[in-house]
């Protein structure tokens, strides 16, 4: 009797460890994005070097100090590095965004939102979870979702039907950029680096950006000024778009690696952490770690 009891008791102790959610399924990354918490909401590995999440403020404000205040409404973009936590700004590199019609560089005008790369959002169709992120970009119909690996951002666009499917590279986002360049080694590989200076004075970026699909398009702005026929450039002010044709509901994927030390670094992570375009894979490997 005694032996079947112990019997019952552990079967029960199995079966109620094998129903329990995730652990991660607990957690909120939301909590301190807004107040003076100074947290940000997006995606990151346990000492992760990357941390791909929305940016929400273009300025170094007291409450901007994460990149992203939840109070706002409005997303510039996603870049890859962000501190938690802190009471200065930094970081902010290497900012995409995805858009719709003719590419425009300017994120905003007169210090006021008027249609640029930016985009309106509501947390109503906003959702994160350990290693990965999710909004919707209510102005031009972009569902946006991001994951990680510890050195490669893996973003996962998903555009309305168009032969105008931008996704914007912003190299001057965020602290001042002292020096910056962009190569487009072909029609789906890029890289290049960020020179900046802020609470860190001489902080390096190098990274490596590999598309699913071929851009149709694409160009390099020097000062603002397009550089036609450019396949790279050098400048503290450096923005660039890639352009593709997409169906309804099509999906294009981006994968960005950060190094601190060179460009054959960035392109070692991404190939060495992420070489496939599984991204419900590589979600899945964020929250199982």
């Amino acid at each position: 009797m005694k032996f079947g009891s112990l019997l019952v008791l552990v079967f029960s102790l199995l079966y109620g460890a094998a129903a329990q959610p995730p652990l991660t399924s607990y957690v909120n990354p939301f909590i301190g994005t807004g107040g003076h918490g100074h947290t940000f909401p997006g995606a990151t590995m346990r000492y992760g070097m990357g941390q791909l999440s929305p940016d929400t403020r273009v300025d170094g404000s007291w409450d901007g100090c994460s990149g992203y205040h939840y109070s706002d409404s409005i997303i510039y973009g996603f870049s890859h590095t962000h501190l938690s936590g802190t009471g200065v700004t930094d970081y902010g590199d290497v900012l995409l965004m995805p858009t719709v019609g003719e590419p425009v560089f300017e994120p905003m005008k007169d210090g006021s939102y008027k249609k640029g790369y930016a985009s309106h959002f509501s947390h109503q169709k906003e959702n994160a979870s350990p290693g990965y992120y999710a909004v919707h970009l209510d102005d031009d119909a972009i569902d946006v979702e991001l994951t990680v690996t510890p050195r490669v951002g893996f973003h996962k666009y998903t555009f309305p039907k168009t032969n105008q499917a931008n996704i914007i590279l912003d190299l001057t986002h965020r602290d001042k950029t002292t020096e910056a360049s962009v190569r487009v080694i072909d029609s789906r590989h890029v890289e290049g680096m960020r020179r900046s200076t802020g609470w860190a004075k001489n902080q390096v970026v190098y990274f490596a950006m590999e598309f699913s699909k071929q851009f149709e398009n694409y160009g390099i702005a020097v000062n603002d000024s397009m550089q036609k026929n450019s396949a790279e450039a050098s400048s503290p002010n450096l923005k660039s778009y890639f352009q593709f044709i997409t169906g309804n509901g099509e999906a294009v994927y981006v994968k960005v690696a950060i190094s601190a030390v060179s460009t054959d670094g960035a392109w070692k992570n991404l190939t060495g952490e992420c070489h496939d375009w599984d991204f419900e894979e590589v979600k899945t490997n964020a929250d199982a770690t």
